[in-house]
């Protein structure tokens, strides 16, 4: 099957052909036919798959047969948890709609608000936004949705996951009842069926891969190792094996500055990418990744969402995380459009539950190296892939703390407590003396 089969104009297969792209990937050659004929869709899709180019390219080419966007007026919304994913998607968008006479915007919290209202002035074919900008952005009166035509959820499942439900929900109240519905997500899960019943309308599912499961083209492999020895180890295998461009997952923001930091001290340069960091910083980081100026890029999931390199060959999971399904989305950053990948999780003593998890997930046992010099005083116990074995149950995730978040609104932090104001000391009040009674006087005295 060819791109030419599936219905798109001339124009957008001229910047698909200059985009380097010959075949359609399996969900865009589900996705295309379906959105082009007006249907609502739900699609299960892991990173890597070509689930952008599904949606926005028909939506460019049904865009492209209408009327322009009015001032303050969007045509197409597309939803996104993250500022990466949301940059990522927009800078899709202005490649397949380079020869096509239509605007886009994209919209995220982070940066200041007014250029973005600036912008949104003129209009937008296509608006790329996160959940809480949007609504500022709405509450000031600088976007409509009048005219809106699509809206887009992609990767609903992390939206979710960073507490945007309500967020969501709200958005859902001021569009147009009339429009069509696309859902994109890595898993449909019991939470995602469930908003799917308020928003789309006799969908089209579509799921090319199976739930949970991890592409073939990434090779995998443990190596235990005990948690002092993870920074040490790290950049041995950097080193020895002269990685170049490497990606590593921490579990948290502060581990993320301490390994970059360490790094940067063993010679190897390095950028930390998490939600404390500013916009600019992030953006930074990303783009001296890709260009190859900085060799490793630390992680934390949420941060992580979204980012599109291509031909990234190592994924490493410094930390395992707490929740299985994540390993599927952290090492889905490589093996992607066809290539080959590696991915390799240090694995502590403490961390052996979640090494279960993930192998009752992924269905597999993953390979054990241990490298020399970097032996475990403390064993990571043997257990493999068990198909008896009941899933632990796993904790949930807990709800985002209040404070600025992607996608949540600027001015939506918390108020900060005013601090308690010391009473002033009392002083004490002299008792008055008592009135002595002064008997009339006598005048016969």
């Amino acid at each position: 099957m060819s791109f030419d089969s599936l219905g798109l104009s001339a124009q957008i297969l001229e910047a698909i052909a200059e985009e380097g792209y010959e075949t359609p990937s399996p969900i865009q050659a589900k996705a295309i036919p379906a959105v082009l004929e007006g249907r609502d869709v739900m699609a299960a899709a892991q990173t890597g798959t070509g689930k952008t180019a599904g949606f926005t390219l028909p939506i460019l080419e049904l865009l492209s047969r209408g009327e322009r966007a009015g001032p303050n007026q969007a045509r197409a919304l597309i939803l996104t948890p993250t500022r990466e994913l949301a940059a990522q998607v927009g800078d899709n968008v202005r490649s397949y709609s380079r020869h096509l006479p239509l605007s886009s915007t994209i919209v995220y919290g982070g940066v200041k608000i007014n250029p973005q209202m600036m912008r949104l002035r003129r209009g937008a074919d296509v608006l790329i936004a996160t959940p809480g900008r949007l609504l500022d952005l709405y509450n000031q009166n600088a976007v409509r949705f009048k005219h809106l035509e699509v809206l887009v959820l992609d990767e609903a499942d992390r939206m979710l996951d960073m507490g945007f439900i309500h967020d969501i929900k709200k958005i859902l109240n001021i569009l147009p009842k009339h429009r069509q519905n696309l859902m994109f997500s890595a898993t449909f899960s019991d939470q995602i069926r469930t908003l799917a019943k308020s928003l789309v309308n006799d969908p089209v599912e579509i799921s090319v891969s199976p739930r949970n499961t991890t592409t073939k083209l990434v090779k995998q492999w443990v190596c235990p190792v005990d948690k002092k020895q993870k920074p040490g180890l790290l950049t041995n295998l950097i080193k020895k094996h002269k990685w170049e461009q490497v990606l590593v997952f921490t579990r948290t923001k502060h581990g993320a500055n301490r390994l970059s930091r360490h790094l940067d001290g063993k010679g190897i340069t390095s950028a930390a990418i998490h939600g404390n960091k500013s916009q600019g910083a992030r953006t930074r980081a990303l783009t001296e990744f890709k260009s190859g100026e900085v060799r490793v890029l630390v992680a934390t999931d949420i941060a992580a969402r979204g980012l599109d390199i291509d031909q990234l060959p190592q994924v490493v999971n410094f930390d395992l995380p707490n929740v299985a399904e994540d390993y599927v989305h952290r090492i889905g950053r490589t093996g992607r459009a066809g290539a080959t990948g590696q991915a390799v999780s240090l694995v502590s003593a403490d961390e052996a539950d979640q090494l279960v998890d993930i192998e009752q997930l992924i269905k597999q046992t993953l390979d054990r190296k241990i490298v020399a010099g970097f032996e475990p005083v403390h064993d990571v116990p043997e257990t493999g892939h068990d198909p008896s074995r009941r899933p632990r149950k796993q904790k949930k995730p807990k709800k985002p703390k209040a404070g600025h978040k992607d996608g949540q609104r600027s001015g939506a932090k918390k108020a900060p407590k005013k601090p308690r104001e010391k009473a002033e000391p009392m002083l004490a009040t002299p008792r008055k003396a008592p009135r002595r009674r002064v008997k009339p006087r006598n005048n016969n005295d």
